[in-house]
């Protein structure tokens, strides 16, 4: 399973996660906004060897009420600050809310990215001050290739999800779980033998 967070980097935020994940030995994508990789660099400096990074969009607004050049030059800005920052180029893209339209999907090919959504997204507002309940929410929904959807930046509620994380590590790896970066995960289902 991969697993994914979006709208990051944050100062107040992404540290946790990136803690977390070093703790436990987990490999995450992240899915960078650029605005905010570029004001935000020294959060991720030196800490995204073990993760992947993606294109987010610039300044996450909503790719499908652009036209395709602006949308073109939104995600180039928004690489060239994701670059700048990490030392890694991002080869995917997952536009802010899942909203796909025919702009997004020309500006993709044209930078030569891998559109990626999610199969299932964490649940905080179901899970106010639970971390553990949400964590087992999570473990009882996934099953293998699962793409999970989190964020590393929001209001309070969110959280719950991150507070979670070593509870739901430790109860996907009991199963049998590996964690895997989303290209990972993609090669491995695309590979010999893989469903077609």
């Amino acid at each position: 399973m991969a697993l994914t967070f979006d709208d990051g980097p944050r100062p107040q935020w992404t540290p946790m996660v990136l803690d977390t994940l070093a703790e436990h030995r987990v490999p995450a994508t992240f899915f960078l906004v650029g605005e905010r990789a570029r004001r935000h660099a020294a959060v991720l400096r030196g800490r995204m060897g073990e993760h992947e990074v993606g294109n987010h969009s610039w300044a996450h607004h909503d790719l499908t009420r652009m036209d395709a050049a602006t949308v073109h030059d939104d995600l180039s800005r928004s690489h060239d600050a994701i670059v700048a920052a990490t030392g890694s180029a991002p080869r995917l893209l997952r536009p802010p809310w899942g909203h796909l339209g025919g702009a997004v999907l020309h500006a993709a090919a044209r930078l030569d990215y891998r559109v990626v959504l999610w199969t299932l997204q964490m649940v905080e507002r179901e899970f106010p001050h639970d971390p553990v309940g949400h964590a087992r929410r999570i473990v009882a929904n996934v099953r293998p290739g699962t793409i999970l959807l989190g964020h590393d930046v929001g209001d309070e509620r969110r959280l719950v999800a991150l507070r979670g994380l070593p509870d739901m590590i430790a109860g996907l790896r009991a199963p049998g779980y590996t964690f895997v970066t989303v290209s990972d995960l993609l090669r491995r289902a695309s590979g010999p033998g893989a469903a077609r």
